[in-house]
C-alpha cells in the first residue's frame, strides 16, 4: 500500500510538472533565446537552475547568452575522463572569456572507473554502458539540487530532435532548450556577431564533438552527428533521455 501511495504521489507530481512545462512552452516557447533564459533564470527559477554543457561545437553561443543574463549561473560540465584535450582547453578558454564564475566539472568517481572501465576499453565494447557510468550517473547526481536545467539541444541537429520543445518536464525537473528553434545559420551568425571562439576541432571536420573514442570526422554531405558512435545504432549518449526510462531499460523492467 505504501509503495502504491508513493507511486501515485510521484505520478501526480510528474503530471503537475508536465502541465507547468507545457504552459511555459505555450507562453514563451517562441521567444528569443535571451528572453527564454531571462524567464528561466530571473522569473521562474532564480537560483535553482543549472546549465549543462559539453563545451562542444556550438556551446559558446548558449554560454554567451546565459552569461549575459547571469554569469554566476552554475555551469555543469561532465568530465568523462575521455574528452579530447582540445575540449578541455576550450572549456577553460570560454569560462575565462565569458566571465563564468561557477563551473562545476563532474564525472565518475575513481571507484566507478576502477569497477567499470579500468583499462579504458568499455567505450569500444559497450558504449551505452560507458556513457551510463561516465555521463548519465554523474549528471543525475549533479542536477539533484536544481529545479531546472538548461541544455543546448536544437531541432535541426538530428531526426530524433525535430519535435523538441523549449520547455520540457523530465525526472522531476523542468528542462529548458533555449536554442531549440535555431538552425546552423542562426548559431553561426550569433557567434560571428559576438566574436566567439570556435572549438578548435570544428575546422578539422568535427561538427559534433563528444568523447574522443566515440567521435570521428564527418564527411561533406553527412549528417552533423554522423561522427558520433559511427558504425553503431547509438545516436544519443543518454543524458537527454529520462533517467527512469534508462533505469527501466537496464533492469529489463
Amino acid at each position: 500500500m505504501l509503495t502504491l501511495d508513493l507511486t501515485r504521489r510521484r505520478q501526480a507530481t510528474d503530471e503537475a510538472l508536465a502541465a507547468k512545462a507545457a504552459l511555459l512552452d505555450r507562453i514563451h516557447g517562441n521567444r528569443h533565446p535571451a528572453e527564454i533564459l531571462t524567464i528561466a533564470l530571473v522569473d521562474e527559477f532564480p537560483g535553482r537552475t543549472a546549465l549543462v554543457t559539453s563545451f562542444g561545437a556550438d556551446s559558446a553561443v548558449l554560454l554567451h547568452l546565459a552569461a549575459s543574463v547571469d554569469p554566476s549561473i552554475p555551469v555543469i560540465f561532465v568530465d568523462t575522463g575521455r574528452h579530447f584535450a582540445e575540449t578541455l582547453a576550450y572549456r577553460d578558454r570560454l569560462v575565462g572569456r565569458l566571465g563564468l564564475t561557477d563551473l562545476r566539472s563532474i564525472g565518475p568517481t575513481d571507484a566507478e572507473v576502477a569497477a567499470h572501465d579500468p583499462v579504458l576499453a568499455l567505450a569500444e565494447r559497450d558504449p551505452d554502458a560507458c556513457c551510463g557510468f561516465r555521463k548519465v550517473g554523474p549528471l543525475v547526481r549533479a542536477l539533484q539540487p536544481f529545479a531546472a536545467s538548461i541544455s543546448g539541444r536544437k531541432r535541426h541537429q538530428a531526426a530524433t530532435r525535430t519535435g523538441l520543445a523549449v520547455f520540457e518536464a523530465e525526472d522531476g525537473q523542468i528542462k529548458i532548450n533555449p536554442l531549440a528553434a535555431w538552425n546552423a545559420a542562426d548559431i553561426a551568425a550569433y557567434a560571428r556577431a559576438h566574436d566567439l571562439p570556435a572549438h578548435p576541432l570544428v575546422a578539422d571536420g568535427y561538427p559534433s564533438i563528444g568523447c574522443a573514442p566515440c567521435t570521428s570526422r564527418v564527411e561533406a554531405g553527412e549528417d552533423l552527428r554522423a561522427g558520433r558512435w559511427r558504425g553503431s545504432s547509438k545516436i544519443e549518449c543518454g543524458i537527454h533521455q529520462p533517467a527512469r526510462a534508462l533505469a527501466a531499460t537496464r533492469t529489463g523492467s
